[in-house]
């Protein structure tokens, strides 16, 4: 029997979501923290099947998966539980003397029905964390998940029917770019969106219409600066582990390095023993290394290819979706290589004359959603941290920021909007000022006619 939930249009979906919403049953403590450990316990539950459904549609060893996919996840849960009672607390704050007496406090209160749209590059997590914000933050919602790992989209709806049912709690929506035009043209409460930067603007666009507001986690070019005092074997190895990490389909993996021209060389030679030490002669038999996501998005990194040249892989199988890890030199600036987010296992690598031009280099594009410093000495790194804007940054390693329970997002044309720890929840929450007043003490000075000097006003207010 087809799923029913399939058959109808969209917009008695949307309507059953926003009903459930308004009979008020997701805003007590209890039912968010026992929605939170359904999701653990359902997770937990079809591991295997997530796992399998990684490797089927992205070639993901469960040694990428696990991390990157449940175990950030479980982290958000963890986390959530743990404050979610204090989170929920309303936050007295103080009164100017105008306002006594009285009594100001902040009532955090859930924004609504949320939307979801989740990418495929990791399809699981990327739909179930901002997840875990919306659960805590008290609100219901709708999920999109990406039409392009299909196999990871139908467990994840496996997931969430597992722990929630379909009454219209969390609903799960499958399709492709047309599904998504449908649900952005009715009205929402928030939308949370991860993926490309041109598809950001469609979804902010979208939601303009009816001032909703968004989340957006979207990419860019996020770039490495690897000075000439840098642990150059460590720096090639880390950087290069980011690269290829699911096959460099990262938001956040490093997209070009810029090297001192000192240790160009060195640097180029020591990625190619790190990618070999981490797969082998041949990467196409390692079980560590994951796919392309589809033959298009393989063909667009091989035309991508030709804005450099090869210092060492560049070979591809249409076949199985395979792309060697690569690494290009003498780069055209101009070319779409250096223009467009690379989203795959290819890095360029530009030679700078000193970290002030790598710096210059950053700022004259648009702002990262990440960016990774590489030096010895934190003189060096204080200024590129000073000196640059990016969503989130590190110094001697990438990726990792992610997991550090701080808040992730991006700035400018890499996302608004972050997440993860109290982030994910405030990102679903809207923070009400609420004043109290008592019926005593109505002083007559605040009503017409008025009749006292304007230095009374002046003296009360400042």
């Amino acid at each position: 029997m087809r799923d029913p939930i399939r058959l109808n249009p969209i917009a008695p979906l949307v309507e059953k979501a926003r009903t459930y919403f308004r009979s008020d049953v997701t805003r007590p403590y209890e039912f968010r923290r026992e929605r939170l450990r359904a999701l653990e316990a359902s997770m937990r539950l079809h591991e295997p099947e997530v796992f399998g459904a990684l490797k089927a549609d992205l070639g993901k060893s469960v040694y990428e998966a696990y991390p990157a996919e449940v175990g950030l996840v479980y982290v958000d849960l963890k986390h959530a539980l743990k404050h979610l009672k204090d989170w929920m607390k309303p936050v007295g704050r103080s009164l100017p003397m105008t306002f006594w007496p009285g009594t100001g406090l902040q009532v955090p209160e859930p924004l609504g029905t949320a939307l979801i749209i989740s990418p495929w590059n990791y399809p699981f997590q990327l739909g179930t964390s901002p997840l875990v914000g919306a659960i805590a933050a008290g609100c219901n919602l709708v999920l999109k998940p990406s039409e392009l790992a299909p196999a990871t989209s139908a467990v994840l709806e496996k997931v969430l029917r597992h722990a929630f049912g379909d009454d219209g709690y969390v609903t799960v929506v499958h399709g492709g770019p047309e599904t998504s035009q449908q649900l952005l043209a009715e009205k929402w409460d928030v939308i949370f969106f991860t993926g490309s930067t041109r598809v950001g603007q469609i979804v902010m666009e979208a939601a303009s219409k009816h001032l909703t507001p968004v989340i957006l986690e979207l990419g860019g070019k996020s770039p490495c600066l690897v000075d000439r005092d840098a642990d150059l074997e460590t720096t090639a190895r880390r950087i290069m582990w980011g690269k290829t990490y699911n096959a460099g389909q990262t938001c956040i993996g490093p997209d070009y390095a810029l090297v001192h021209q000192a240790v160009k060389q060195r640097f180029v030679e020591a990625c190619q023993q790190a990618v070999k030490g981490f797969y082998g002669d041949d990467p196409k038999q390692s079980r560590d290394y994951a796919r392309i996501i589809s033959t298009r998005h393989l063909q667009r990194l091989t035309t991508l290819m030709k804005g450099g040249r090869v210092a060492f892989g560049g070979t591809s199988d249409e076949a199985q979706k395979y792309l060697e890890p690569t690494v290009l030199v003498d780069v055209d600036l101009a070319s779409p290589l250096m223009n467009e987010e690379i989203f795959g296992p290819m890095l360029p690598v530009v030679e700078v004359g000193s970290m002030d031009e790598a710096i210059d280099f950053v700022r004259a594009r648009p702002k990262p959603l990440a960016l990774y410093a590489f030096t010895s000495s934190s003189e060096t790194a204080d200024r590129i941290l000073a000196r640059t804007s990016s969503g989130g940054a590190m110094v001697n390693d990438v990726l990792l920021h992610i997991a550090s329970g701080m808040p992730f997002g991006g700035v400018g044309p890499s996302g608004m909007g972050s997440y993860h720890g109290k982030a994910s929840f405030d990102a679903f929450t809207h923070h009400k000022t609420v004043v109290k007043k008592p019926w005593a003490l109505d002083l007559k000075v605040r009503y017409p006619p008025y009749t006292v000097s304007i230095e009374v006003f002046r003296k009360l207010l400042g």
